[in-house]
Parts: structure tokens; sequence; C-alpha cells
């Protein structure tokens, strides 16, 4: 796998200094601005990001996606522009950020992590998500542009029935956006457990092609991850719905139905955990049954050999004069009394039901 170089914070910089922490990019940054009401809607991407400023003092509602994060000269002019404080902008162009709600007197910043599962390499893959909610805007910032989960949402806005999304506000599009990304959490839980549902089948048919002891740490890793971006998400919604802040007033019923779903992807996420726990365990106790298995047909056998080699140790002395040694049916008399005592151990593993 290829590795990429990681930019680490500087120690002893003043709090609100911007400086990107992530993996190193070259890319450029893509800016993608959507603005609709009830009868219109315009989405272009822009190069410049000083064409933002003619969407501010607009009365639709306006989503600006910044896709690349690496830039901070764009953050900071965004910053400028919607009055975003300057520690809100050093959390967003830190990709490290654990998920987290803080509340501004003109906006509410919330850090997500953004799930996506790669059937190829069967892995889950994580991106920071930072949106900020204002009064008719909404300002979302992703890692990269590989793509996101929100294509649905862009689908609805576009769509020619306008529904409610393009006759509500800018929190309804902050709670969908939210809302898609736990949605998206089920298909990777649900992706990672269709592996674990095979893996559990191999396991107890005891007929897996390789260890698969290296798979299940690999999917207890995953689960973890998927576990560290849920388990904030319900101190994040919870406190998003106990805050009176006044962009989210009418939007309660649908912040409690999206902590039910929190809820859920969290037990799910915990229980599949156990499940891999579980089935290392079964494995482990099936290779120590195996082992056992052979080690006990070993002890048959050495307990079988036991006498037999006493036996032929006693008469392979080295000595002249041994009474049996110049009898003259002794050889045969040896092999007789070896042969009996093999098949009466024998018989009596069997009835001990040993074999």
């Amino acid at each position: 796998m290829k590795k990429h170089k990681k930019l680490k914070l500087q120690a002893g910089l003043p709090p609100g200094t911007l400086q990107y922490v992530g993996e190193a990019k070259n890319s450029s940054v893509r800016i993608t601005v959507i603005d609709y009401d009830p009868e219109n809607i315009e989405e272009r991407h822009i190069e410049d990001i000083r064409e933002v400023y003619d969407y501010k003092e607009k009365s639709s509602v306006t989503w600006i996606n910044i896709d690349g994060i690496h830039d901070v000269q764009i953050v900071k002019t965004l910053g400028m522009y919607y009055n975003l404080h300057p520690l809100l902008q050093e959390d967003i162009v830190d990709t490290e950020q654990r998920p987290k709600v803080d509340f501004f007197e003109d906006n509410i910043f919330v850090v997500l992590h953004m799930l996506s599962y790669h059937p190829e390499r069967r892995r889950v893959v994580e991106e920071q998500v930072s949106l900020v909610l204002g009064e008719n805007y909404l300002l979302s910032f992703q890692e990269d542009k590989e793509g996101d989960v929100f294509g649905s949402i862009r689908q609805r806005l576009h769509s020619k029935t306008r529904g409610k999304i393009r006759n509500t506000g800018s929190a309804y599009l902050f709670y969908l956006l939210i809302d898609t990304i736990v949605d998206n959490y089920f298909v990777v839980l649900d992706s990672v457990a269709e592996n674990l549902e095979n893996l559990e089948e191999e396991i107890i048919r005891q007929n897996a092609p390789r260890d698969p002891t290296r798979d299940l740490y690999n999917m207890k890793r995953q689960l973890t991850m998927v576990r560290k971006a849920v388990r904030p998400m319900r101190d994040i919604v919870t406190q998003l719905i106990r805050e009176e802040a006044k962009f989210l007033e009418s939007d309660n019923f649908y912040l409690r139905d999206l902590y039910d779903h929190v809820v859920q992807v969290s037990d799910n996420t915990d229980s599949y955990i156990d499940v891999v726990s579980n089935l290392l365990d079964l494995y482990l106790s099936i290779i120590g049954h195996k082992t056992n298995d052979v080690m006990k047909v070993l002890t048959i056998f050495s307990t079988i050999f036991m006498p037999l080699t006493f036996i032929v140790g006693v008469y392979g002395m080295n000595f002249e004069h041994m009474p049996e040694l110049h009898a003259q049916n002794g050889y045969f008399v040896v092999w007789g009394v070896m042969i009996v005592i093999s098949i009466l151990t024998y018989i009596f593993f069997k009835r001990k039901k040993w074999l």
C-alpha cells in the first residue's frame, strides 16, 4: 500500500493559527456552490473563492462545498466572508479532529467522520467532514474530491418535484447531510457484516482456506474505526437537540430521529465487535481442540509402543548369557507377546472410548 506523507501540527503556535494537518496533497481544490429557493436553483463550480461573496447577501439558501482543505487560504477567505471564528477555521484544516459540535453567535460548527467501504480492498476508509451552519447558508469542507455520500441530496435539490428540501432553510439541509453520513454507516456496517458472516461460516464448517486470525483482527480494527466515528455522534446530536440554537428550533423532531439512528448504529457496531471477539475465541478453541486430538493420537501410539520398546530394549542388551537368547523359537515368542500386548492395549483404549 502506498504511504502518504502526513503533515503534523507544529507545537507552540498561537491558537487560531491556520496550519493544515493531514496527508500532503498537491491537487487543486474543488469549490461547488448550490444556491436555491422554492422556484430556482443554480449549481456551479468556481475557480476563485472570492466569487462566493456574490451569494452572501442573497435571501436564498447557499450551500458551498469545498473538496480539499489543504489550501488554508481558501478557508481563511471563507472565514472572513462568513465571520468564522479563528478556532473554528483552525479545526477545519486539522484532519485529526474528534467528532464534535461547537456553537457560536452566528453559526454552528460540526466535525464528522464520513466512512466508505472499498470492497476490492475490504477496508473502511475514513474522511473528515466539517459543516458550518448559518442563516441561509451551509459550508461543507471535505478532505479531497474522490467523492462523497451526498449525491442523493444533490439529486433531490435538482428534482422537478421541488420537495421539502427546496422549501425549507439551511437547517434542514444541515440535518440531511448529517443524516446521510449516519445512514451510510449502516451501509458500511452491512458490507463488513457480510464478510464477517462468510468468515463465520468458514470457521464453523472448519474449511477456512487460510488462517482467519488476520482477517478477524482486520475486521475488528475496521469496526473500531466505525465505533470511533459513531460514539461521539450521540453527544453531538444530544447537544443539537438541547441547545436552543436559532437555526434549529423547527428541526428538533428530525434530530430526535437522527439520534435514534445513531444509537442503532452504535449498538450494531458493538454487537459486531462482540461477534468478532467470539469468532476469534471460537477459532482458537477449534485449533486447540484439533491440537488436543493430535496429541491424543500421539499419546495413544506412544502408550502402545512403550511396552514394546521395553521388551525390545531388554532383549537388545549386549549380554552373552541371557536365558531366552538361544531359545529355538524365542524370536517368534517375542513377536507374539508384543502383538498380544498391542491388541490388549488397543481394546482397552477402545472400551474407554479414547479412540
